[in-house]
Parts: structure tokens; sequence; C-alpha cells
């Protein structure tokens, strides 16, 4: 039976999932009563235990020291939690990624500025909840003839989603909301009225009132920011001249039936030609050395004419309280953008420990514009961040751009925690 030492902080999220496997699992987990976030983990004994200074973070009592919280969970678990036999096993590993990849940025990125420790944006959010109702509607159809994700009996899929959705009851699923998703209401009620459930998590009292972004909450929290906001709000703003309701009605019903609406242009038709094969250098990044094949590959086969490299960092870093919510604000920029797919790359490095992060990337586009301002629809997340367009025949921005495709460098003295890839 596995046994050892958990250290997390209060009410975290991601280690719930290993807290309630091992009540499942009977694994004896003591839980450091005298870890401090911010503090602890950033002693030297613990990261001579755990260098990237992470948590959850798990040691056991032979002394194997464990980072991220899926693999924990795993550890901890029992058989029938991991999965009798190979195909539910996969089932299994399918739905801990799905509720990591799939649920849980859109999550955040709509339950965050409710709590006040992320800023509001109309387009995030709403391509946030579209995304959920995606999820939950899959859900829905799976648990339509089941009463388990995988096979008869609670696995570590039906832990880690439910607790991924945790969020999302409590704060803003309220019951007009989740009302055509009967079957994963059934389902999350289930699980989170189980014995092993509640001496985690407690009681849980569903949503009865979405909430709203708090922005007094946020002034509080993010006092910088909010002082650049409002210095901004104080710039004389120019008057737009009102049409009279009269012509604007007869505007509206020539727009509405007179006029034929042009068809969207498609953002990509004006883009140059270019034998830059996309799809090959990132098969060459996927699947051979980095530093050997894949970049040697990309300035061989470079077309600086008809392509573009981009330097960018985030803005507000002082906005990142902790690395999970860097992580699914990358994850979920990336997410919103799969349009690009086909003619980018980018490799994002998310920087240092929770209260001292940074973001920053390169990006590869077709064209010589940034990619994100050939439509709006790929502007969601990108005002959040500054871009400089790297020269490839500087012998520094050349040597920046084969650093961040690496993972690896100097930095300026920042350490890398992990790194995202669009590919």
């Amino acid at each position: 039976m596995a046994t050892g030492t958990l250290y997390t902080y209060k009410d975290n999220f991601r280690a719930y999932k290993i807290l309630i496997a091992s009540q499942y699992s009977g694994t004896k987990i003591t839980v450091s009563p005298n870890f401090k976030l911010g503090e602890t983990n950033k002693s030297k004994d613990f990261l001579e235990k755990f260098p990237l200074g992470k948590v959850p973070a798990f040691e056991t009592s032979d002394g194997t020291c464990i980072f991220e919280s899926n693999a924990i969970a795993k550890y901890v678990s029992n058989g029938q939690l991991k999965g009798n036999n190979e195909k539910d096993c996969a089932l299994i590993q399918q739905f801990v990624s799905f509720a990591d990849n799939e649920i849980l940025p859109s999550a955040a990125t709509w339950v965050f500025p409710t709590y006040g420790i992320m800023q509001y944006n109309k387009q995030a959010t709403e391509k946030a909840i579209e995304e959920i109702k995606k999820c939950l509607g899959y859900l829905n159809g799976h648990l339509l003839t089941r009463t388990f994700l995988v096979g008869e009996r609670i696995t570590l899929a039906d832990i880690t989603v439910a607790c991924n959705l945790l969020m999302l009851y409590k704060q803003v699923l309220e019951p007009e909301f989740r009302s055509p998703y009967g079957n994963v209401n059934r389902w999350f009620t289930t699980l989170i009225n189980q014995p092993e459930f509640r001496n985690i998590i407690g009681s849980i009292a569903l949503c009865k009132k979405m909430a709203k972004f708090d922005a007094a909450k946020y002034a509080e929290l993010n006092p910088k920011k909010q002082k650049e906001s409002k210095s901004k709000e104080n710039k004389p703003v120019k008057q737009k001249k009102e049409t009279p309701k009269k012509e604007k009605k007869v505007e509206e019903e020539e727009d509405d039936h007179l006029v034929p609406k042009e068809p969207k242009k498609n953002p990509f038709a004006d883009l140059p030609q270019t034998n830059f094969d996309f799809d090959a250098f990132k098969r060459e990044y996927s699947n051979k050395d980095i530093a050997t094949v894949a970049i040697p590959y990309f300035w061989q086969h470079f077309d600086k004419e008809n392509c573009s490299i981009w330097f960018c960092e985030y803005k507000y870093p002082e906005e990142l309280k902790r690395i999970f919510m860097a992580c699914n604000l990358v994850s979920g920029m990336l997410q919103r953008i799969d349009g690009l797919r086909k003619i980018g790359f980018a490799s994002m490095i998310i920087f240092g420990e929770d209260y001292n992060i940074s973001i920053s990337g390169v990006w590869l586009f077709k064209g010589q514009k940034l990619g994100f301002d050939l439509s709006e629809d790929f502007q969601v997340d990108s005002p959040s961040y500054e871009f400089r367009k790297l020269n490839p025949d500087n012998e520094d921005d050349r040597k920046l751009f084969n650093d961040y495709l690496l993972g690896e460098g100097e930095f300026g003295g920042k350490v890398v925690n992990q790194d995202k890839v669009f590919k």
C-alpha cells in the first residue's frame, strides 16, 4: 500500500483528486501540516526534492518524489481506480486528459474572474461558456446509459472530471443553465455525496445564481492593474455623433432586408505563397531531436521573404498568482486560436513559481504580418501580449528563437517551469 506525505495548500482543487483517490484506495497520506505556499515550496529542502517548486507534490515513504497531480493520483490509486484491463486503463486516461485539456482551461477562464483573481474578458468568457456547453453535452450523451464514466464502478476518470467541474457547479452552473444536462447532474451529485468525496471536499451547495465578475475583489487583489485601468478611463473619449432614431431604423431595415450581407472573408486569402512546409517542420519538431535535427531543418528551409518570426511577453505578470493560473491562461489562448494552426507555430514558456511568474514565447507565421491581426476571432488573448518581430539574419534573434524551441537557455536568469507548444 502506498504511503507518503502530500505537500499542498488548503482547498487546492488539484489535490482533491489525490486525496479522494486515497480515500477509495486506503492509501495513508499525511498532508504536510506546516506547508505555506510561497515559503515552503521555495525552501532549500523542498527544492532539493522538487526542483520545480510545484505543488501538489508527494514524497513516498521510501523517499521517491512525485509531482504533477495526475501522476500522484494514479500512484495512490488501487487497481479499481486505475482500470482492471488495458481498455479501461486507456478510457480512464482519456477522461483524465479530457478533464485537464478540455474542461479546465475554459472553466478557469469563466470562473476565475468571479473570484476576482483574473480580469474579465467578455469574448474569452463567452467562448469559454460555449466550450463548457460542448463538454457537458458530450458527458451528458456518454452518461445516458452509464452510471459512471468507465465501467460499473468509480474510477480516476470520475474523480478527475468531477474535481475539474467542481468550481463550475459551485459558482456558475445555475439551475437554468445546468438543466439540459440531467445525466451529468445526476452523476455529479452521486459522486459528491459519496463518503469518500465528502470526507475531502465537504458538503457542496450547487450554484443557485450564476456568479459574475467581482470588480471590487479584483481591485483589492490587483491594485496596480486597477490603477492602470482607471488611468485609461480618465482619458478623454471622442464622442460619436448619434444617428437620429428614424434614420437609424431605416438603416437597420436596409441591413436586415435590402442589402445582401457580404460573406465573411477568408483571413488567409491575402497571405503570400511560400515553399516553407509548416507540417513537415512540425513533424520534425515532434518526432526528432530538436537541437540536432528540428532546428537545423527549420533554418535550412525557412522562407524569410514570405514567413516571419516573433517574440512575445505577457503584459501583466503581476496578475499571475499561481502557476496553474498561468498554465490555464496559455492553454486557453492556444485552444481559442485553433484556426491559426495551418499557418502558425509557437513555443510558449511559463517561467518561475507561484507569485513569481512570467510568460513569454516565440511564434512563426506565414506572411509578414502577425497572425493574430488577420481576424478579430484570433484577438481574444493577443492584446495581453507585447509582440516584437525577430530578424532571422540577426544572430541574437536566431539564438532567442532557438532557445525557446528547445525550452533551454539563459532567459535572463529566469527558470523554466513548463512550456506549451502550438503546432
